[in-house]
């Protein structure tokens, strides 16, 4: 008996061992991931909104409705897995927890619609700034998460929160300091269309922070699956965005039609957008705040970089690097959990 009790505690030991491993393996897989998708999407969006080509630009707009398009496919993928691959629990699931559920539904709209303009937001910003200062910009969504947090969600932050958040906004200031090199570095925008990509971010950065906690709050009150969620923000968020389209490109859409000026580096980002929300999630899920900050630590690195070696559309200067080390560290502190120190044991 006891030899076989030593066999299962080995046993047991051993699968704890593998599933922590394996937990670490997709805890390091995820932040990974999210570096990627960050950083090149980030990039791939300022290129293909500076390469000059032939013919007509592709449309933000449109590139908006297809990257809605794509995550509800994504999402409707990711359910029917959940399903066990059965279409039938696929469809009894869609029908009762979006069709049967109307005013469930329809709670989605209002952040879909925000999320729609943040969407767009971006590509304004990425057309009228370098990648390396809308990177560490658009940091300030911290700032209007937290703010929201505490206002809609009752959320208490700590002195090590409301401290990084005070470091958050001078890095920004720096980085977003106006400096001598600017007018060399930038030859092809003027001082007003940095002014509109400056001004693009910002509003994103809200609407960011407050879609996000409106959202969580979403799904905290209800059991619905993120998946679900996401499905039924992707559908709000294509009729809003086709509506944009029309609205404000309908004449170059009868012109050139929906889908033109999009090339292979179109639709990377294209794809790279529609799979942030999904990356995001499984980083929620299998990784924590801190490694979520050294993902966007890193991303605002290589952004830097390669805003420097390939595009070659940024000079970091001194201030820009104080700023940037600034945005890093509060990050970081942001998501610092200080652990109480324990009791000490008495002899």
């Amino acid at each position: 008996m006891a030899a076989n009790e030593q066999k299962i505690v080995l046993q047991n030991n051993i699968s704890e061992t593998e599933s922590q491993a394996m937990s670490t393996n997709l805890k390091y897989l995820s932040l990974g991931i999210l570096v990627f998708q960050t950083t090149s999407l980030v990039l791939t969006m300022r290129y293909s909104r500076t390469l000059k080509e032939e013919g007509p630009r592709y449309l933000s707009s449109t590139a908006v409705v297809v990257a809605e398009f794509l995550k509800i496919m994504a999402c409707i993928l990711l359910v029917y897995k959940d399903s066990k691959c059965n279409l039938r629990a696929l469809n009894r699931v869609l029908h009762d927890e979006i069709i049967n559920k109307p005013m469930e539904t329809l709670k989605l709209a209002i952040p879909s619609g925000i999320y729609t303009l943040q969407n767009n937001l971006l590509y304004v910003a990425l057309s009228n700034l370098d990648a390396a200062t809308y990177q560490v910009t658009y940091q300030l969504k911290i700032l209007t998460t937290a703010l929201f947090s505490v206002s809609m969600l009752s959320k208490k932050l700590g002195v090590y929160q409301w401290l990084s958040l005070v470091i958050l906004m001078t890095g920004v200031a720096f980085v977003q300091w106006p400096s001598d090199s600017q007018a060399t570095t930038t030859k092809e925008l003027s001082a007003g269309s940095q002014f509109v990509g400056l001004i693009a971010v910002l509003i994103a950065c809200f609407s960011s922070g407050f879609a996000g906690v409106y959202f969580e709050k979403i799904l905290k009150e209800t059991k619905q699956s993120v998946w679900i969620r996401n499905i039924q923000l992707g559908f709000f968020g294509s009729i809003f965005g086709l509506m944009g389209v029309y609205i404000y490109d309908g004449e170059l859409l009868s012109k050139n039609g929906f889908f033109q000026g999009y090339n292979k580096l179109t639709w990377i980002v294209v794809v790279l957008q529609a799979l942030g929300g999904l990356v995001i999630a499984a980083v929620i899920k299998y990784a924590d705040n801190i490694l979520k900050g050294f993902a966007t630590s890193l991303s605002i690195i290589l952004s830097t970089l390669i805003s420097y070696f390939w595009l070659q559309d940024f000079v970091p200067t001194s201030v820009f690097f104080f700023g940037a080390i600034l945005v890093i560290a509060a990050t970081f502190l942001y998501g610092y959990d200080p652990k109480p120190a324990g009791n000490p044991i008495k002899a």
